[in-house]
């Protein structure tokens, strides 16, 4: 008696271990443990390191929430200016057909930005602080070459986000232009583990570099998916014309099966903290264009509709409602929303990428598999 199998006696079948618990979008699986953001979508609650969302739009900027994020001190007279674009970048923005996505432009931007500099292991906030001061210089940049401008060198007296109004429109911005774009930068800063927040980290697990990590939290926002909203809230509102028309054309969208841009969340449950903080600084500006009174009008319908159809599902306001108005009213074209939007959130990315690094462990989920049983190949 031997031990050994006959020739054509079948192999035994391998054991399949059992499929362990899976969640399509990872929803509810906690991947990170972070100091930065805590997003409370029940009570729609946003801090940044335990400072609510609407003290630090109220009392901050930009720059001093920033440098919040990456050293966990709170300095409200921070500064932090534009900085000049690298020759090799520029050369690149301008090989770009005038046709390109901003959102491409930036990405590339960053990526190049990166070849230039020596972005040693671990990131540093010195390193997070020079990409989030370059950024908003190359996509102003972009937009002035698409337009056949050239680009204007930065300002070092003044902040980031006035700077980069003064780089892409060549006068400086009004206090309260400024205040307002400053404003939706703050409340863009930072949310969580959300889809490119998740990306940036998972390539700062691999020990990559912090340009490569933001560079690939770009191409995840540029998915319409998560950064696309705003853009259409804008088409949403330019479509319903006046106020006047805003009941009509809200329960005319709803009965059509339509979705209400700037309205749910995967997370709020309640009126969102950034839309409330946005509201408010944009009624402040001094010169409020009809479409802000428009916006005003569709959102309050809206609510009182929603509650009215669907009183067992929270539909409230999100942030992306009242950024289409601030953007749109401190002069920026709708196609530059989205790359606007990955400037504001520089400093939650590269906040977390300095968080990844401080405890890493290179992230590695598990997949079950759902194919075929082993086999032979075919004779």
């Amino acid at each position: 008696m031997t031990d050994s199998m006959p020739p054509d006696a079948a192999p035994p079948e391998a054991a399949t271990p059992a499929p362990r618990p899976y969640s399509p979008g990872l929803e509810g699986v906690v991947a990170a443990e972070t100091a930065l953001g805590y997003v409370d979508g029940a009570a729609g609650r946003l801090l940044y390191r335990g400072y609510r969302i609407g003290d630090l739009v109220e009392r901050g900027t930009y720059p001093a929430v920033a440098n919040l994020l990456w050293t966990g001190e709170w300095e409200p007279h921070h500064h932090l200016p534009t900085a000049a674009v690298p020759d090799a970048v520029l050369t690149t923005l301008r090989a770009l057909p005038s046709t390109a996505k901003p959102m491409d432009a930036l990405r590339t931007a960053v990526s190049v930005w990166g070849a230039t500099q020596k972005l040693e292991w671990p990131p540093t906030p010195e390193q997070a602080r020079a990409l989030t001061a370059f950024s908003p210089s190359a996509l102003a940049a972009f937009a002035r070459i698409r337009q056949g401008l050239e680009p204007i060198e930065p300002d070092p007296d003044l902040d980031l986000v006035p700077g980069f109004l003064y780089q892409l429109n060549g006068t400086p911005a009004d206090a309260g232009t400024a205040r307002a774009l400053d404003a939706y930068f703050v409340v863009g800063a930072e949310h969580g583990l959300n889809a490119s927040t998740f990306t940036a980290r998972v390539i700062t697990s691999t020990r990559s570099d912090i340009a490569s990590a933001v560079a690939g939290a770009i191409g995840a926002l540029k998915g319409p998916l998560h950064g696309g909203a705003p853009t259409e809230v804008v088409e949403q509102i330019h479509t319903v014309g006046s106020p006047e028309r805003a009941e009509a054309w809200v329960r005319e969208t709803i009965a059509r099966g339509e979705r209400l841009m700037g309205f749910g969340h995967r997370v709020y449950r309640a009126y969102d903290p950034r839309a409330k903080a946005l509201r408010q600084v944009a009624e402040s500006m001094d010169h409020k264009p009809d479409w802000l009174a428009l916006a005003i009008a569709v959102e309050d319908v809206a609510l009182r509709v929603l509650a009215e159809l669907h009183p067992d599902r929270p539909l409230k306001t999100n942030v992306e409602f009242y950024a289409a108005p601030v953007l749109q009213g401190v002069g920026l074209t709708p196609d530059l929303f989205p790359a606007t939007f990955a400037l504001a959130r520089h400093a939650g990315w590269t906040a977390h990428v300095l968080e990844q690094a401080a405890s890493n462990r290179i992230i590695r989920p598990d997949a079950n598999y759902t194919g075929p049983a082993e086999r032979d190949l075919p004779a």
